[in-house]
């Protein structure tokens, strides 16, 4: 439940983008920060939330797929979410609270999956 939940989650943050028509500002946001080629970074942040998702949700490189949005989720802190604090909600805008729950999430997602092949072993 976890694993699905926390893929759907990443799933819906790349549809969002997509459909709100944000790829664009969220580039020109990156270019703003030093980043070069804004744009097709967040193509592929997009395309690596909603590929990337699925195959998580459906079980697969589950270890490896963690490592990825976890660094994916530590670097959006330290560019983006570091600077608002830690609240994201009534106490605060855009802070780094649900990132660090998702990463939370995700090391438990990479341990079971380290379990289940153990146990495979």
């Amino acid at each position: 439940m976890l694993r699905i939940s926390t893929a759907l989650i990443f799933i819906a943050h790349a549809v969002v983008r997509v459909y709100g028509g944000t790829i664009q500002r969220f580039g020109d946001y990156l270019n703003n920060k030093g980043f070069v080629f804004g744009v097709p970074m967040v193509w592929g942040i997009t395309a690596y939330e909603v590929i990337g998702g699925l195959l998580l949700a459906a079980g697969y490189f589950c270890k490896w797929l963690s490592a990825g949005f976890i660094l994916m989720l530590a670097i959006g802190i330290a560019i983006i979410h570091a600077e608002n604090g830690w609240f994201v909600g009534e106490h605060g805008s855009g802070g780094s609270e649900y990132s660090a729950i998702l990463i939370i999430c995700l090391i438990v997602i990479a341990a079971a999956d380290q379990k289940k092949k153990r146990q495979e072993n």
